[in-house]
């Protein structure tokens, strides 16, 4: 579906682009992306992938990525199911600036534990 009217912008409450950048700032979102970087996989390696996502959120998270165009799900007609999961064209175009924000995060976090602990934080 294309936007008519004015462009797309995310500082405006009604725009639209406001849902995408909810779900993509998400952060089991971004790291799920960040684990599929690799390619497709099953459920349960994506589970045992990120550590401390419960099943209902990692559920939640593939449904909305699912609904949204970032994967793609298939379920094979075995016994017992067998789902993988795969990033979609759309899905494949935030491998670098969420990739660079995991890169990001680990890079700089001796400084921001740091900045953390001048305020009493721990971090």
């Amino acid at each position: 579906m294309v936007r008519k009217g004015p462009a797309a912008n995310v500082l405006h409450a009604d725009c639209p682009s406001r849902r995408a950048l909810d779900l993509i700032a998400d952060k089991w979102t971004t790291l799920v992306i960040h684990l599929l970087r690799g390619g497709r996989m099953r459920y349960g390696e994506i589970h045992k992938g990120i550590g401390g996502i419960s099943q209902k959120m990692l559920t939640q998270t593939l449904r909305q990525m699912e609904q949204n165009g970032l994967v793609t799900r298939t379920v094979y007609p075995v016994v017992p199911p067998h789902t993988e999961y795969e990033l979609t064209h759309l899905g494949r175009t935030l491998l670098e600036p969420l990739g660079a924000l995991c890169r990001w995060a680990e890079t700089h976090l001796p400084e921001w534990q740091k900045a953390l602990r001048k305020f009493g934080n721990t971090g």
